[in-house]
């Protein structure tokens, strides 16, 4: 549909939801659906949360239709309602959620990955098939593109920042939206939101790297990028410890939420050996049989991990590991240790005994 007519079908589809035509305001909102889940998402750092959010946010819509009086797009009128449901939802967290990195120390290898933390206080993967086809800047004022935007070193950044400043920064710099929509949007202030900006915008720099992920892939190319994952998959099912230490950067990290616990180097290297690849996590020396399935999240290349379970008899998952790039090195596992979020990925809930 052309952006005339959609305009056209918009405003018929507007002036029947205002009259109360559910079906309406649900064909109205629905197009918006993916692009308001993923701005609920950096805004939250946790899949669950954003649907939440997104739920609250759209019956607030709902209510409030008819109020709306159609000074701005549809579109940005169900940002701001989604901007101030996920700030009122921060305001009743108890913490801010982060990565293990930024929790705590490292830990001592030896020590084994220790027990998880009960509380939610983790950042989570995102599917990237939530996403769906977003790509570019959503608009030219936007720094970010959509799929940097959802990275994991991003979303992990924003969660540092209070949260009027993060909605300023995610509004301004990766949905293109003017100072004064963004004023508009938070009851506030252009003065007020190009200072919070300015304050947002050098805190998260400070905790990004150089380089985005998203450039980063792209110059290494889907063949090599394809190459060095396929290579990882086959070392991680055989439990090559070499073969997985020659694709990690010097300084390749190693973390796995819900545990807090996290490596860096060669405490790296003596975990694989001691604990991931050994009988101490499978519960007899030898006993290891892994499968491995590739995976998107974030932006990034990912692998779903299954285990065998004799009782089940099949593979079971176990952990889904988001691959961060350091130019043509894995610099960054973050594996996360819930096999609840293999649904939300599209991956199966188990492999047959004869899975390669």
């Amino acid at each position: 549909m052309g952006t005339a007519a959609w305009a056209i079908d918009e405003g018929a589809l507007l002036d029947a939801a205002r009259r109360g035509d559910e079906d309406a305001y649900r064909r109205l909102v629905e197009p918006r659906r993916a692009e308001l889940h993923a701005h609920c998402y950096r805004m939250l750092g946790s899949v669950q949360d954003a649907e939440d959010a997104l739920q609250d946010a759209l019956l607030r819509a709902w209510r409030a239709l008819p109020r709306f009086e159609r000074r701005s797009s549809t579109r940005t009128w169900l940002y701001r309602i989604a901007t101030n449901t996920c700030l009122d939802l921060i305001a009743k967290r108890r913490r801010q959620r982060v990565l293990p990195i930024d929790y705590g120390p490292s830990s001592d290898p030896h020590d084994g990955p220790g027990t998880p933390l009960l509380e939610s206080v983790w950042v989570e993967p995102y599917p990237d098939e939530r996403l769906g086809p977003q790509d570019g800047r959503a608009a030219p004022e936007a720094r970010y593109e959509q799929r940097e935007s959802v990275e994991l070193a991003f979303i992990a950044a924003l969660q540092h920042l209070p949260a009027r400043q993060r909605a300023v920064l995610i509004l301004r710099e990766v949905l293109g939206f003017s100072a004064q929509e963004a004023a508009d949007a938070l009851d506030s202030t252009v003065a007020s939101v190009n200072s919070a900006l300015q304050r947002a915008r050098a805190a998260v720099d400070e905790r990004m790297p150089e380089e985005s992920q998203q450039a980063t892939l792209r110059a290494l190319g889907d063949e090599r990028l394809r190459a060095v994952v396929e290579r990882y998959m086959d070392a991680w099912e055989r439990g090559d410890v070499d073969a997985i230490v020659a694709l990690l950067a010097e300084e390749a990290t190693l973390t796995m939420p819900p545990m807090a616990t996290w490596y860096r180097g060669a405490d790296v290297v003596v975990f694989l050996t001691d604990w991931a690849f050994s009988g101490r996590a499978y519960g007899a020396e030898g006993n290891r049989r892994v499968r491995v399935l590739p995976a998107r999240a974030n932006g990034q290349p990912a692998i779903a991990t299954y285990a065998w379970d004799e009782e089940a008899g099949a593979f079971l998952p176990t952990v889904l590991q988001v691959l961060t790039f350091d130019r043509g090195r894995i610099g960054e596992i973050t594996g996360f240790v819930d096999p609840s979020l293999f649904a939300g990925f599209g991956l199966p809930d188990r492999l047959a005994a004869d899975a390669s």
